[in-house]
């Protein structure tokens, strides 16, 4: 059993359709949560993940256009937030409102999270994995960082595939990786994608043009 996985996909309908292009034959897709936020394509990207019924928690961007909470969010993601409330269908918006804070999926093999399993908001980055975060699941996948990266113990699994969306560890390119649940293994991938045309259409949906800009960057 191979699984794609994507997170921080951050309304950025470029970049993961390109992922989705790129991504070799896999039996299933999981989503560690915000799929909208910061870029303008909120409404296309819940769509595509609806379409293809990927099971997916909440990420703070997510529970923020569907409750109208707030999580320190800084003026780009307040924008991203502000604009997708106006974007999205009420259906999408009760889609989002629906997302669990953590998923146990593929019979109990992975576990989905946002942040951290105790708390979705919690920033927890590569270097500070442990076996430790694993329950009784072989795979324990996180977003919320943007920072792609996995480590691999005699307990299981701990992974973050990166952000699709907006990657913030150096490299620009789109994030994903690819879990095989058999040899309990993990591919981490990157692609290229068309940044100029997400500028294009971050600057027509009048957004922080930092939105864009730091994307060039990877940060």
């Amino acid at each position: 059993m191979r699984l794609g996985v994507i997170s921080d996909i951050h309304g950025n309908r470029v970049a993961l359709h390109t992922v989705l292009d790129d991504m070799p034959p896999v039996d299933g897709l999981v989503c560690a949560g915000d799929v909208v936020g910061y870029n303008p394509w909120h409404a296309d990207c819940v769509a595509a993940v609806r379409e293809r019924d990927v099971p997916t928690v909440m990420g703070n961007h997510d529970r923020a256009v569907a409750t109208g909470t707030a999580f320190r969010f800084n003026s780009m993601a307040g924008a991203g937030v502000e604009h997708a409330r106006e974007t999205l269908s009420d259906d999408q918006v009760g889609w989002l409102a629906a997302l669990p804070d953590e998923r146990v999926e593929y019979d109990g093999q992975v576990k989905i999270v946002h942040g951290h399993p105790d708390d979705p908001d919690r920033y927890t980055y590569p270097d500070q994995f442990s076996p430790r975060l694993l329950g009784e699941e072989d795979a324990l996948i996180m977003g919320h960082t943007h920072v792609q990266g996995h480590e691999q113990y005699e307990e299981g699994i701990v992974m973050n595939p990166g952000s699709v969306g907006q990657p913030r560890d150096g490299d620009p390119r789109a994030a994903y990786a690819v879990l095989d649940l058999d040899a309990l293994t993990v591919e981490e991938h990157r692609v290229e994608y068309d940044i100029g045309a997400v500028q294009d259409a971050v600057a027509d949906a009048d957004l922080p043009r930092k939105i864009g800009a730091r994307l060039e960057k990877g940060r």
